[in-house]
């Protein structure tokens, strides 16, 4: 009997500081050998940074991986894999932003996310299984434009209801539900029948 190990879980984090109180952050501390991205310190705003950032991490993982990505995270994910080749058992994208529309005033300009990188979104097929968890009434993205993304990447969308941007500003501290769809992705094959 082989014993395969678990996938290694990469916490992919939005352009705000890591919050102690975010699902992410509680989560990071649950999982044993957990990686999270860090905070970037300069070039902030960069996606090429980001994606260089989280394939660094990768990079020093030999097994099998989950992402979790949450909001512009999940922007860095979907760059990532333009990118880069790389196995992934899934990925967890929770409430992305909509970058091709204007994000509410304190959020990057549409010129500041063209400038840095980020638009257009990319709308082809993520090479491993994904899970949009998009909110009805995220603020950051309409729900039509999310599920759009959906198709557009070959993901499986996942509704969660009227949740804001499923951040501590909208309620969310501890959130379960990413446990429940780690444990999914963690046990897909890789022919992305999720």
């Amino acid at each position: 009997m082989s014993l395969i190990a678990p996938p290694t879980v990469v916490i992919v984090p939005g352009l705000r500081d890591h919050v102690p109180d975010h699902w992410q952050t509680i989560l990071a501390n649950k999982i044993a050998d957990a990686r999270t991205i860090p905070p970037l310190e300069r070039d902030r705003l960069s996606c090429d940074a980001q994606v260089a950032a989280l394939d660094e991490v990768l990079s020093d993982i030999s097994g099998p991986v989950v992402l979790v990505a949450h909001s512009a995270g999940v922007m860095t994910t979907v760059h990532w894999a333009q990118r880069h080749r790389r196995p992934v058992k899934g990925a967890l994208l929770a409430a992305p932003p909509d970058f091709d529309t204007p994000l509410p005033e304190g959020y990057p300009t549409l010129e500041d996310l063209r400038e840095n990188g980020w638009t257009p979104t990319p709308r082809t097929p993520l090479p491993f299984p994904g899970i949009v968890a998009a909110s009805t009434n995220d603020p950051l993205a309409g729900f039509e434009r999310v599920t759009g993304l959906v198709r557009a990447w070959g993901s499986r969308l996942e509704n969660l209801g009227p949740v804001g941007h499923l951040n501590p500003a909208s309620g969310y501290g501890e959130w379960p539900q990413a446990e429940e769809i780690i444990r999914e992705l963690s046990q897909t094959s890789s022919d992305r029948s999720i």
